[in-house]
């Protein structure tokens, strides 16, 4: 038997589901969890063929893990979506980072449509999933949410107005949920990445930015990965209605 790490869950059933996992952020937080002990529910939308990989990394390293299709803005396929990822045990961590795009709008172009989107993927998506593995979490006697922000809630850029609403709004879901499932040992917090270059930034021209970073280097999803873990951790079992922002220091 592996030695555990002090970052491993000790729940009776540590299963935890990663949305947006194929890729990205979402990618290197399940790696991350499964060598930490959690047996992890892949979740993905598109990616098919990343969310195997990321399974096989897993599973590679000693772990159990399971990619999990779904669209987790549509409430039937949220229903698939645990109900498979339930083959691993009853779910009783969540981690919320899928995402859909996030065009740039200023104020004259906005509309209500645009605000609809991101509140479709910050909003109703993590209602969805905590409503539906909070069964499993009383069950278990505890349980673990972590909604994935962005530190653009306190960065006030011109033309994120949809984006940084949603994510505003986000954050309040962390602070009342967290007040309404405490007297079930449901833990709920959230964790606010600046800019950490994935996949999808090859190439981007990061200078700029990372002169403004205090501890001198831009992020990587790793990063991100250990704040998560550790709020899914038993170190973390009196954090809750959290908000922990992993930016070097950025916004400061």
């Amino acid at each position: 038997m592996r030695e555990r790490s002090r970052y491993a869950p000790r729940m009776t059933a540590p299963v935890c589901l990663v949305t947006g996992a194929s890729r990205g952020l979402g990618a290197a937080i399940a790696r991350h969890l499964g060598s930490r002990g959690w047996a992890v529910g892949v979740g993905y939308h598109s990616g098919a063929e990343g969310a195997r990989g990321v399974v096989a990394d897993i599973e590679a390293a000693g772990g159990r893990a399971l990619a999990v299709p779904g669209d987790v803005t549509d409430e039937a396929e949220v229903e698939r979506l645990l109900a498979t990822a339930a083959q691993l045990g009853p779910v009783t961590a969540v981690v919320a980072n899928a995402t859909g795009p996030q065009p740039n709008a200023d104020l004259v172009d906005l509309t209500w449509q645009a605000y609809l989107d991101q509140l479709r993927f910050f909003v109703l998506s993590p209602t969805l999933l905590v409503q539906g593995t909070l069964p499993a979490m009383r069950e278990a006697g505890g349980g673990r949410v972590v909604l994935i922000g962005s530190d653009t809630v306190d960065r006030n850029l011109p033309g994120t107005s949809a984006y940084a609403a949603a994510k505003n709004a986000e954050l309040g879901l962390v602070r009342i949920w967290a007040k309404e499932l405490g007297s079930h040992r449901v833990t709920v917090n959230a964790v606010n990445p600046g800019w950490i270059p994935v996949e999808r930034h090859s190439g981007a021209d990061t200078a700029a930015y990372e002169a403004d970073v205090p501890l001198g280097r831009m992020g990587v999803p790793q990063d991100v990965a250990g704040a998560v873990a550790y709020l899914l951790s038993d170190d973390a079992a009196f954090v809750t209605g959290q908000v922990l922002t992993v930016n070097g220091g950025h916004v400061l």
